[in-house]
């Protein structure tokens, strides 16, 4: 697997992006301001994920998806393992991320991958224009449980 920086002339993977965060327009929004990533396996895009720039020296991984018949294979810490390094050579001393209360994987992944929980923005998928009510594990998706660690 490859992964790199998805070059100024390439489409985005907005479907695979969707999977991560269903609004439309807060994808393009970050979009706009932040970097690319793709993995690719025999030139086949797998997953993806975008790091933007909130504050010196902090750096937030704002999506990261891997395709649904990929998924269970090891990409996502690929990918996370992959940010973390990529944030650390551009000299960001923080890497942030943040997921749903309901994304019961991701919210291991990221802790087995060394990041802490550092808060909770309370009804983040609520206030945020998602069209539909979002559902995981049985579970509504609500609050943005917010982790960080430090580079």
């Amino acid at each position: 697997m490859n992964i790199r920086l998805l070059n100024s002339n390439e489409n985005y993977p907005l479907e695979l992006l969707l999977l991560a965060d269903p609004s439309r327009q807060l994808v393009e929004e970050y979009l706009k301001r932040g970097q690319c990533y793709v993995a690719e396996i025999d030139h086949q895009i797998v997953g993806v994920y975008v790091l933007l720039s909130t504050r010196p020296e902090t750096i937030e991984v704002v999506n990261i998806a891997v395709s649904e018949v990929m998924q269970g294979k090891g990409i996502g810490r690929q990918l996370v393992t992959h940010a973390i390094e990529t944030a650390r050579i551009q000299g960001y001393k923080t890497l942030e991320i943040g997921t749903g209360n309901s994304s019961i994987g991701q919210l291991a992944l990221y802790q087995k991958c060394g990041f802490r929980i550092v808060g909770v923005d309370l009804d983040f998928f609520v206030r945020h224009n998602y069209v539909e009510e979002i559902y995981e594990n049985g579970i509504q998706c609500r609050d943005m449980i917010r982790m960080s660690q430090d580079l």
